[in-house]
């Protein structure tokens, strides 16, 4: 069970995305931004491992497959503690509108299925403030195979979950092991309040659930693009994805 303090004396707001790699959460979270920064809101946009400190170690730890799941653990809380020190914590307190890719529920879900204890988990993160928002991205296991190797050829070792030994095969243990992460998820859906959001929806209808809900939280500062919002989504959409798409024909060539 996780349990976080409430945002408390904080000026800006904390919104969450979470769900299974190839949800979507990220596309839909990088929408939201560039929405935000249009209505000129003050926007931070933080990702899961992506701090300086751990993100080498991290990165060997994974080519070697030599991290243990407690380790893994360590690393991650590492990751988080010093983007929440760093950006997460001083930008709240300053007014910013904080989007972050993946919070402590990221952490919870895996490595309570890689079998750390709950009650450790719980004081490790304990320093965590619950968000204003947060996205639960439900996906069919199906649907977030085909997004991740339409976009790159190989799923990789640990999100796969190959070091628990579900399955030799990469895509049965992808199923398992996501699928166990899923079940995570499910338990802590209604006790931290998720928006379940139905990822097997168009990008379009999903971006504009996540916009009605995020403007019932935004401070009054102007109207934002109320009956041109679908068009702007698409827009939006249509931009993004061929971004996304320059950056897979770079990869492939």
């Amino acid at each position: 069970m996780i349990t976080l303090p409430p945002n408390q004396m904080m000026n800006g707001k904390l919104i969450v995305v979470e769900g299974i790699d190839g949800s979507g959460k990220s596309t839909q979270i990088n929408l939201l931004e560039k929405w935000l920064r249009y209505a000129q809101y003050h926007v931070y946009l933080t990702t899961w491992n992506s701090s300086e400190i751990v993100r080498d170690i991290t990165s060997k730890g994974k080519k070697k497959a030599k991290l243990t799941p407690t380790t893994f653990s360590l690393l991650h809380a590492t990751d988080f503690a010093d983007r929440f020190e760093r950006n997460i914590f001083p930008l709240l307190k300053a007014g910013y509108i904080v989007l972050a890719d993946r919070y402590v529920y990221t952490a919870y879900a895996r490595d309570v299925v890689r079998g750390c204890d709950p009650q450790w988990l719980q004081k490790i993160y304990s320093f965590a403030i619950k968000p204003d928002l947060i996205f639960y991205f439900k996906t069919p296991i199906g649907i977030a195979i085909d997004r991740i190797i339409s976009g790159r050829p190989n799923l990789k070792f640990y999100e796969a979950g190959m070091d628990l030994n579900l399955s030799n095969d990469i895509y049965e243990s992808y199923r398992i092991f996501q699928g166990k992460i899923i079940d995570q998820y499910e338990k802590m859906s209604d006790r931290e309040c998720f928006i379940t959001i139905n990822a097997a929806l168009t990008i379009e209808e999903q971006q504009e659930i996540v916009r009605k809900h995020v403007k019932k939280i935004l401070p009054k500062k102007q109207s934002l693009l109320g009956k041109k919002d679908l068009q702007s989504i698409k827009t939006d959409v249509n931009v993004f994805d061929e971004k996304k798409n320059n950056k897979i024909r770079g990869i492939r060539n």
